[in-house]
């Protein structure tokens, strides 16, 4: 059973995000605040679901989650700040969906960006130890899944319906045919050789 963070008489905010280490597509946060003393006991480390489980417990989260917003850093954006920054920033946009102010934010990794004058710990792997940031995890997860899956009806080469995005052998074949798509991330090392890419 996941826990709360638990800063007493403090509302608290679980932040992650999804679509960091992708070559293609925007990265995605979320932030959620769950009622204190929360408990579910199918909450955990979005990775660790199967993509039925998430999206059932998507449903779980929005429905009993007290706030939750969702933040987007698309790959333009990401190019031009780095991808550290863009998750930085798409965890911004997301509290700032939030229709409840969170007197904490606890955030899954181990490093952050202050958000206005909100306090935040940082927790190494804390999407499978904290209710609040696997509940993140799992929005972040399905919302840009479910993103990925709509750009895959445009450029379906690349097979994002499976992949997602993530540099996968067959998705790293279909740039070497295909070249890449405007909804690649060009900073991103998308090749061995980047040599061999077009990107005019």
């Amino acid at each position: 059973m996941l826990k709360s963070f638990h800063t007493v008489g403090t509302t608290e905010a679980g932040c992650d995000e999804a679509g960091r280490g992708c070559l293609a597509g925007p990265v995605f946060a979320a932030a959620v605040i769950l009622p204190p003393g929360y408990q579910n006991s199918s909450l955990d480390d979005s990775k660790k679901l199967s993509a039925l489980r998430r999206e059932q417990l998507r449903k779980v989260v929005e429905r009993e989650a007290l706030a939750f917003g969702i933040g987007v850093v698309d790959e333009k954006e990401i190019d031009a700040i780095n991808i550290l920054n863009a998750s930085f920033l798409a965890m911004h946009r997301a509290l700032s969906q939030l229709k409840i102010r969170p007197g904490h934010l606890i955030i899954d990794g181990n490093r952050f960006k202050t958000y206005g004058d909100v306090a935040h710990t940082c927790v190494v792997k804390g999407d499978g130890k904290y209710a609040s940031i696997a509940a993140a995890s799992i929005l972040a997860k399905t919302y840009r899944d479910e993103f990925m899956g709509r750009l895959h009806q445009e450029y379906p080469v690349y097979g994002w319906i499976r992949n997602k995005g993530y540099p996968t052998q067959s998705h790293r074949k279909a740039l070497m045919e295909h070249g890449p798509s405007p909804y690649h991330r060009r900073s991103f090392r998308l090749l061995k050789d980047q040599m061999e890419l077009d990107f005019s």
